[in-house]
């Protein structure tokens, strides 16, 4: 049993003078909620393996690493020795995100390969694509011909028993020629093939609404992220359920969107201990959301 002492040592959190309260730590540990690696993005690369065994402890049972090379790997460790790495902390990965930059501007596959190799060393099910170079965005024409391209891209992946998806921010609601990327992405790729990971802090700061995007594509959506937006400044993250985000009224719409992973990201930190947050969020989401 994981006591209070433990966790905090654990955590490193101790030695910080820093505390939590104790109805977070109280939490039990979730089946599902995942945590975006980027969330740590600034940890990782020193100590690897330190980070991963604080995720764990701060009650996550998924992540989703990013930033993976052929060359240099998952921050130095090869994807066999990550995820060995993930398994002795009792952590599994169920989707990637991967730099696509060469597939979809230049149309070489070299990379994909590598992260199609990689996904399957680790056990993942899907490859997320995690944005798209502007320069091929820059008109309608361009949008069907990048949508044209993720559904060979997830063709490929299906080939591997991998699945492809793709991870949104704001800018795919900006209007181009009587239309925007997303509602292209949505009507020129297969359901079968391309799922969305719609990062729902994104979406309500392009002003859409998560909820009507579920109605409108049901079972599209098979993973979301999860962060919530400062009630001060909507430029940045704060902690699950301290900002104005209703993610009870969201996620009560779950079954219709298809999801079946829940991640959450924290890409800053206001005045709190990052390893604090990424807690209390498990917390929130494992005690109020039941994801």
């Amino acid at each position: 049993m994981t006591t209070r002492r433990k966790f905090l040592t654990q955590a490193g959190l101790i030695s910080a003078g820093i505390m939590i309260a104790p109805e977070l730590l109280s939490a039990k540990t979730s089946k599902t909620v995942g945590l975006q690696l980027y969330s740590l993005r600034d940890q990782l690369p020193k100590d690897v393996k330190g980070v991963i065994a604080k995720v764990a402890a701060a009650g996550y049972k998924e992540v989703e690493p990013f930033g993976y090379s052929k060359q240099h790997g998952f921050w130095g460790l090869t994807a066999k020795e990550f995820s060995g790495l993930l398994k002795e902390n009792g952590l599994s990965t169920p989707s990637g995100h991967f730099g696509m930059d060469q597939y979809f501007v230049h149309g070489k596959t070299d990379d994909l390969e590598s992260y199609i190799e990689a996904a399957n060393t680790t056990g993942m099910a899907y490859v997320i694509v995690p944005s798209i170079n502007g320069e091929v965005l820059k008109s309608a024409d361009q949008f069907k011909e990048v949508a044209e391209k993720m559904n060979k891209a997830a063709e490929i992946c299906k080939k591997s028993g991998l699945k492809l998806g793709y991870h949104n921010h704001n800018f795919e609601w900006k209007p181009v020629e009587g239309t925007t990327f997303y509602d292209v992405l949505l009507k020129n790729t297969d359901p079968a093939l391309v799922h969305m990971e719609m990062d729902i802090y994104w979406v309500v700061r392009a002003g859409q609404d998560p909820v009507k995007l579920f109605g409108q594509h049901p079972g599209r959506f098979a993973l979301c992220h999860i962060k919530d937006r400062d009630k001060t400044n909507p430029n940045l993250n704060t902690e699950i359920g301290k900002g104005d985000i209703d993610f009870k009224s969201i996620l009560s719409h779950a079954k219709t969107a298809g999801l079946k992973h829940f991640i959450v990201e924290q890409e800053n930190y206001i005045n709190i201990d990052p390893y604090i947050s990424i807690a209390e969020s498990a917390a929130y989401c494992k005690n109020v959301l039941h994801v």
